[in-house]
Formats: structure tokens, C-alpha cells, sequence
């Protein structure tokens, strides 16, 4: 169905994408994405860091934890405000204060000052999220939008970590604050081209439930958290790991960058399949192939086993958290449980790191980094699976909710 928003006399002088529409997920996308694109560059800021700044290995993770665990606190935020405060405006005041906060970050060269900096565009990257989620939540079809989230992601991620890392030696650390400031800018002039999305029209949508079932989002929540923790714990250091085993930094750079293209498969499959095979078969297989590629990490030793395991980590990751992002949103399409998703998915991230650098300095290594990955997604499979298939059951006995 395609809907036509006519400009109201006093504001409304540019077109409006369709809400439901590709357009419309695309630009979507970016709103979700400008607070939290670091993740999606994490190793290559981890990176940038070490080299452009001297940091050690454990200050930069820590560093990008608080990122994160900021951002986590942001999009806490986000939930207790989404069902009631504008969106747009909101949307608007996030992405200029994180551009200030961007470029201010490239005059700081203090590891302890740009912990604090960072924590502060955490928490308002945070905000933006979990409102860019909530939006996401009244769509028609999340699980599809979602999955544009991840493409873009993935897409422009790919870009960064391939040339990122190329550009610190040349310009220092202050590259990647740029890039980050470019992206929030980017999305700045997208936001008056998208719809209303009014929580009450979520609220009408064919998904509606009054009640929030707890046990089965607990669970999918729980699923969320370990699922991005392990993977993050290794994508922090996945730069660090290809040049522990000896492979050249030019090489590692350019496999993370092309894999991370492959990855955009992922969140393809979610955008074409919908919820046509409902949502435990596509995870179940998506969990397999994750375990197999964090396997094979342990020979990254050999090019091409270090290209192909983050080529299957990096498809599974777009796959299985677009589908946990709309499981997420199918317990409240007002957008709360979608919000809360973003927070405790952040929880993850920040968490992953943090546990990485301990582990790493405290003699771990990468081969206990990899094991340590392979256990807590195997933990997440177990999670993730029992609400998966508990909805695909209701979908079977209630049709009319499939939102293919």
C-alpha cells in the first residue's frame, strides 16, 4: 500500500516518503544508525586509536565500551520518552549535538578527556537510536525495516574499515571523528523528508497487544545482549587478531572491508524472506553458520580462513539481529519494547569489549578471545530460539498478524 502525505499550508513544503515504503525504511535506516555508527567502525576506531594516539590495546577498548555503555544509558532513556515526546524534534537536537561533539573530539589527544567525551556522545547517540527504533516499531513491517538498518550498516561500514585505518597513519585518530561527523550530518538533512509516524498509528497497526508478554521478551532480550556482547568482543579486535596471526595490516583491512560487503547478504535475506519461513528456521540456521565462522577464526593464521570467517560472522550478524530487532518491536508496536531492544543490544555491545580488553589484559590472548566469542553466541542461540519459536507458533494459529 502506498500513502501520499500532501504538505500542510504552514509547514509541509517538502515531499514526504511514503511511511511504509523503501524510501522511507532507507532514510529510517540512517536516523537509526547516525548515534551508533561508531560500532559499525569499532575496529577501526579501536585501531585508530593505538596508532594515531598511542593508546594501548585495553585504553581504546575501554574507550569505545563507554561508548557504548553511554549510548546504552541514552537509549534507556529513549523508551521512558518515545511513547510521548516528538520524535522530530528530538531526532534533530541529537544529531547536531553529536556533530559538536565529533569535531570537538578531534582536538582532544587525552585518552582519560576522551573517555569523558565519548561517554557524553554515547548517552545522546543513545537517545537517537532507541527514537529511530520506536519510529521503526510502527512500521507495518519492522522486521523488513530493520533489515534496511543492518544493509545500510553493513554497507557503509564495510566503506570505513576499509579506508579508515589507511587514513590514520596520514591525519591521525582525528579521521575517524570526521567520518562520524559526516554521517550525523548526512542524516540531519534526511529527517524532514520522513512521515509523522504518531505512536497512535503503531498502536492501530494489525500487531496490537495490550499486554506485553514478559517471559518470551525476556528471553528474546537475553538473546540480544549475549548475541551482541560476544560478537562485539571480537569485532573490537578482529584488526588486532589478523595482525597477531601475522597477516599484513593493508591485507586485514581490506578483508574486514570486503567482508563486511558480503555481510550486506544478511540483512538482504531478512528484507526479501520477511516472515515467510517465520523466524526459528532462518535463526537456527543463521546461529549454525555464526559458530562455524567464529571456528574458523583459529586459523586466521591463513588469508583466506581469516577472509571467509568474517564473512560468515558478518552475514549471520546482519541475519539473526534484524530478526531479533523485530521480535523485539512485535511485543508493543508503540515502539517501547523496540527501544528497550536498542538498549539492552547496546548493554551488549558496550559489555563486549570491556570483557575483551580484561581478557586480553590478562593474558588471554586471541585464541581465548575466540573461544569466549563461540560461547556466549551458543548461549544466545539457546535464548533467542525459545521466543522464536513460541511467535511463530501464534502467527500459524493467527494469520492476519504475519506482515508479510
Amino acid at each position: 500500500m502506498t500513502e501520499t502525505n500532501l504538505p500542510s499550508p504552514s509547514s509541509r513544503l517538502l515531499p514526504t516518503a511514503p511511511p511504509d515504503g523503501l524510501i522511507a525504511a532507507a532514510l529510517l535506516a540512517f536516523l537509526a544508525t547516525a548515534g551508533l555508527f561508531y560500532v559499525n567502525i569499532m575496529a577501526a576506531i579501536v585501531d585508530g586509536l593505538v596508532a594515531g594516539l598511542g593508546l594501548t590495546d585495553s585504553q581504546a577498548g575501554n574507550i569505545g565500551a563507554v561508548n557504548i555503555y553511554g549510548a546504552a544509558l541514552g537509549a534507556l532513556m529513549a523508551v521512558l520518552v518515545v511513547k510521548r515526546a516528538p520524535w522530530r524534534p528530538l531526532a534533530v537536537a541529537c544529531l547536531m549535538a553529536l556533530i559538536a561533539i565529533d569535531l570537538a573530539s578531534t582536538l582532544i589527544s587525552s585518552g582519560d578527556l576522551l573517555l569523558i567525551v565519548r561517554l557524553a556522545h554515547g548517552i545522546i547517540g543513545g537517545l537517537l537510536v532507541g527514537t529511530g527504533f520506536a519510529v521503526i516499531a510502527r512500521t507495518k513491517n519492522p522486521d523488513r525495516t530493520f533489515g534496511m538498518l543492518l544493509f545500510v550498516q553493513f554497507g557503509l561500514g564495510g566503506l570505513g574499515v576499509m579506508t579508515l585505518p589507511r587514513l590514520v597513519p596520514v591525519y591521525g585518530a582525528q579521521a575517524l571523528f570526521i567520518a562520524l561527523a559526516l554521517f550525523s550530518l548526512a542524516t540531519l538533512i534526511m529527517v524532514p523528508f520522513l512521515a509523522k509516524y504518531p505512536p497512535e498509528r503503531g498502536e492501530k497497526a494489525q500487531v496490537s497487544d495490550a499486554r506485553i508478554a514478559w517471559l518470551p521478551l525476556s528471553l528474546n532480550l537475553a538473546g540480544i545482549f549475549f548475541f551482541q556482547a560476544a560478537n562485539m568482543a571480537l569485532l573490537a579486535y578482529v584488526i588486532r587478531l589478523g595482525i597477531d596471526y601475522g597477516l599484513d595490516r593493508n591485507y586485514v583491512s581490506l578483508a574486514l572491508g570486503l567482508a563486511t560487503w558480503v555481510a550486506l547478504a544478511g540483512p538482504l535475506v531478512v528484507m526479501v524472506l520477511g516472515l515467510k519461513f517465520g523466524r526459528f528456521w532462518p535463526l537456527a540456521a543463521g546461529m549454525a553458520l555464526t559458530l562455524a565462522g567464529i571456528g574458523l577464526f583459529h586459523l586466521s593464521g591463513n588469508p583466506v580462513a581469516y577472509m571467509v570467517a568474517n564473512c560468515c560472522t558478518g552475514i549471520t550478524w546482519g541475519m539473526v539481529i534484524a530478526y531479533l530487532f523485530g521480535m523485539s518491536a512485535q511485543f508493543d508496536k508503540a515502539g517501547r519494547t523496540a527501544a528497550l531492544g536498542g538498549f539492552v543490544s547496546k548493554m551488549g555491545l558496550a559489555s563486549g569489549p570491556f570483557a575483551a580488553g580484561y581478557l586480553l589484559g590478562h593474558g588471554g590472548g586471541f585464541s581465548g578471545l575466540i573461544n569466549f566469542t563461540f560461547l556466549g553466541l551458543a548461549l544466545s542461540a539457546v535464548f533467542m530460539l525459545i521466543p522464536a519459536r513460541a511467535l511463530d507458533r501464534a502467527r500459524r494459529q493467527t494469520p492476519n498478524l504475519s506482515g508479510d
